[in-house]
Order: C-alpha cells, then structure tokens, then sequence
C-alpha cells in the first residue's frame, strides 16, 4: 500500500466518527414544545407533523394536541399551520355517527346564520320603530282622530313605504345647516353696514386680529346624537309651540306647520347670534405673559 493510499484512510478514519454523530444527533428526538427528550419518557408518543428538520422535527402527540387546541380556542374547523415551516397540519378525527354526524351539520349551519339572521332582527327592528315613529308624528301633527282617518284611508303598501321615511327625512333636514350658510354671508357683508361698528365698536371697523378656526359639523359623535335627537323630537316641539303661538287655528296641521317654522325661525337667529358672538371671542384673545414671582427671570 503507498504512503497516499495510507493517508487517505487514516482520513476517512477521521470522518468516520463524525458523520456517525451527527446521524445520532439527528435522530436523537427533542420535543420543540416542552423540550423533553425521548430519554425523558420512554413511554411518550412522537410524531413528525411537517417538513420541519433538525430540532423541530419531533413532537409529542399530546404536547402538540394542546397547543393545537390553544390555537383552535375550541372550533375544531379552524386549520393550524406549523410556525416555522407553515406546513398545515392533517388532523384526523374519529368517524362520527349518523345522529352526531346530523347534529353537527345543523350545528354549523346555525353557526353560519346566525349573524344573517341577526342582522334582519336588527334591520326589522329599526324599520318598524320607524313605521311606529311616522304613525305616532302623523297623529301628533294632524290630530288623533284625524291621524287615524287618513292612514285607515290610505294604501297599506303606501303606509309602510312612506311612513318610515318621515324620520329618515327629519334626520336628513336637520342636517342641513342652513345657519351656517347664513353665518358666512353675515360675516362677508356685515362689517360694509354703517351700524356694525354701533353693536361692536370694540372691531374698529369690523378688521379682526385673527381668522379662527372653527370646529366642523358632525366632528364628534355628540354631534350626530344631537342631530339624531333634535330631528326626532322636532315634531313634538312644533306642535307645542304651535299651541303656544298659534292658538286661534282651528286647524291642527296649520298650527304645527307655523309652530314648526316659527321654532326654526327663532332656533336659527338665537344660534347664529351665539356662533358669531363665540366667533369674535375666539378672533379676539390673547394669551398673557406667565407673570414672574419675586423678580425672578424664566427659565431659558
């Protein structure tokens, strides 16, 4: 034997015993949830769920049965996925029998309905609180025994479209800000007139400081439930002041119909007095120096 052929198997010697422990390393099973060791319980059942090599091969069957069902939280339909190599796990379960295989399709078709079916509750409820809510005005505004006479003449298809578009229709009046369009061209135009500088003589001439910044409508949600209640108790008010103005009309739908307005009226101007009035205060602030104690100079 020459001198190279004696090298190269005192080198393949060497290997030798390397290659053989890393074989014995691999098959060496370590569990990646409790990383126990098949040493540690002869007994336990491994398995290898997904392509997953190394020290994340090997699991122990009821180690991942519980973190299977940490991730399913129960529902037995949701698939779990290996976190590291994203393969999806094939979970077999027992066959059912023909009455349990019944109960859980019904149970998983109810599972499915439900949210449809609650939906429809809640779009019916709403629908016919409107429905109940355009009767109750239609009363308020005509009369009781009026009220009742029109909608026992009327088209019952004709009631349950048009009633429930009364509150819808007062919510969609009441969010026209017709004050604010006002507002703009009283603030354009009202400096030009002779008595401005008579009501407001601190402007000198209607010249402010400043341009504020104004708060936009229906940008909180105390806005919108104040629109939501106003729109749905303005028939109420007009009627009431209806009684209180217009008292000598015998007819009841002409009293609310001017009350209405006359609310509206009163409401609008009352409002765009105080917005104007917050308006030139906010225009017209200052903020004073932080007052210094003992002659102390501030901090720089």
């Amino acid at each position: 034997m020459s001198s190279g052929e004696t090298a190269a198997k005192d080198d393949s010697c060497q290997k030798m015993p390397s290659t053989r422990s890393k074989s014995i390393d691999d098959s060496r099973k370590t569990c990646w949830v409790c990383f126990a060791t098949e040493d540690d319980d002869r007994l336990a059942r491994w398995t290898k769920p997904c392509r997953c090599r190394g020290t994340t091969k090997w699991v122990h069957q009821i180690c991942l049965q519980r973190w299977i069902d940490e991730k399913q939280r129960g529902n037995s339909t949701v698939k779990v996925s290996c976190p590291q190599c994203n393969t999806e796990y094939i979970i077999i379960y027992p066959e059912l029998g023909s009455i349990v295989y019944i109960l859980d399709v019904l149970d998983r078709l109810i599972y499915k309905v439900c949210p449809f079916a609650a939906g429809g509750i809640v779009v019916g409820s709403v629908y016919w609180s409107a429905v109940t809510y355009g009767a109750v005005t239609v009363m308020q505004v005509l009369g009781h025994k009026e009220g009742l006479d029109v909608m026992e003449r009327a088209d019952p298809l004709f009631l349950l479209i048009g009633l429930p578009t009364i509150p819808v229709m007062l919510i969609l009046s009441k969010m026209i800000r017709w004050e604010d369009y006002l507002l703009r061209l009283w603030r354009k135009h009202s400096p030009k007139l002779p008595f401005w500088s008579y009501f407001y003589p601190e402007l000198g001439g209607g010249i402010l400081p400043r341009v504020p910044t104004e708060l936009m409508p229906m940008a909180d949600p105390i806005s919108a439930t104040r629109v939501l209640c106003g729109a749905l108790i303005f028939p109420t008010i007009a009627t009431m002041c209806g009684k209180l103005m217009f008292g000598s009309l015998h007819s009841n739908l002409q009293r609310t119909v001017l009350g209405g307005i006359a609310f509206v009226t009163i409401k609008g101007a009352l409002k765009v007095f105080y917005k104007q009035h917050q308006y030139l205060r906010q225009a017209h602030r200052t903020i004073q120096d932080f007052p210094e104690e003992n002659g102390q100079e501030p901090a720089q």
